[in-house]
């Protein structure tokens, strides 16, 4: 719908954030062609392709973080290296040295990488100031940090915290799994990993299955722990919800999409809008509940 996978941080005393403040530091941090000798290049993009680097909707911001990685195999480089150590060894007759190979490898590459070819990437975010939190469409908290790393510096101090539960969430979601309370209006899904907690233990994941059944239970009752659990948020949302708090497989259901279809959109960028302020209406309700549930705060760097 609009995020697969979503991290989350909390972003304390963030409510004071506005638009043209937020479009002044993105543009000013905008992404720039990936330098002839550099491997990649990060800063921020247009949301929707073209126009401004912030969009809003009620009280979300859309914004991107775009990159260009040049694409270096090593065999290719390894392959060059090679061929130039050999070609200098058979005009000197004798073996090069470990500086004069190093010094060759690095001519290679600086040789290679304005040839190179550019993928680009985009890793796309929505701030809710309301609610204090930054929701990063990844499950790779390497990017998810990468993408946070950019605002810091974008910023110069942006105030970004990691969340913590009063409780394990491993706990919680096998206490759910177990049949506790879940909060109302949430129902479980068909999709769960269970994982013994000794090193190395198994792991069974289940999919499309009942799982309040007995055989996902005797796994339980064996010992193991709930490590992603499918939850059914009222008829609006679906999600997978992980011991390290990352929400994946994160899917509106037909009880939000349905007025989409009485929306007046005339274009790509109108559909996507609208798309956007459904998207961050149904994650604020969600997250107001789900931190609810997890006793969800944010912790000290």
């Amino acid at each position: 719908m609009f995020f697969r996978n979503i991290i989350l941080f909390a972003l304390p005393e963030i409510h004071r954030l506005d638009l043209e403040t937020l479009e002044d530091v993105l543009s000013a941090h905008a992404l720039k062609p990936v330098g002839s000798l550099a491997m990649q290049s990060r800063g921020f993009v247009p949301p929707l392709g073209n126009g401004a680097y912030v969009q809003r909707a009620g009280h979300s911001f859309w914004l991107s973080l775009g990159g260009e990685d040049r694409i270096l195999p090593a065999a290719v480089v390894q392959r060059e290296w090679q061929a130039k150590i050999a070609k200098l060894e058979d005009s000197k007759g004798v073996p090069l040295g470990k500086r004069a190979r190093s010094q060759l490898k690095q001519e290679t590459l600086d040789e290679l990488m304005p040839r190179a070819f550019i993928k680009p990437s985009h890793t796309h975010a929505v701030i809710d100031p309301k609610a204090g939190i930054i929701a990063i469409d990844t499950s790779s908290l390497k990017a998810a940090e990468a993408l946070v790393s950019k605002l810091r510096e974008a910023f110069g101090s942006f105030p970004t915290l990691p969340l913590q539960t009063a409780q394990s969430p491993r706990a919680m979601l096998t206490r759910f799994l177990l049949g506790e309370a879940l909060p109302e209006n949430w129902f479980l899904g068909e999709e769960c990993e269970l994982t013994d907690p000794a090193e190395k233990g198994a792991v069974v994941k289940c999919l499309r299955s009942d799982l309040a059944s007995e055989e996902v239970l005797a796994h339980l009752h064996a010992g193991k722990q709930v490590t992603r659990l499918a939850i059914l948020a009222d008829t609006q949302l679906a999600c997978v919800i992980g011991d390290d708090l990352v929400l994946r497989k994160f899917k509106l259901l037909e009880g939000a999409v349905n007025g989409l279809e009485n929306t007046n959109t005339e274009s790509v960028e109108d559909e996507l809008m609208a798309r956007f302020a459904l998207f961050g209406a149904e994650l604020a309700r969600f997250y107001a509940i789900f931190a609810k549930a997890f006793s969800v705060s944010a912790k000290a760097a």
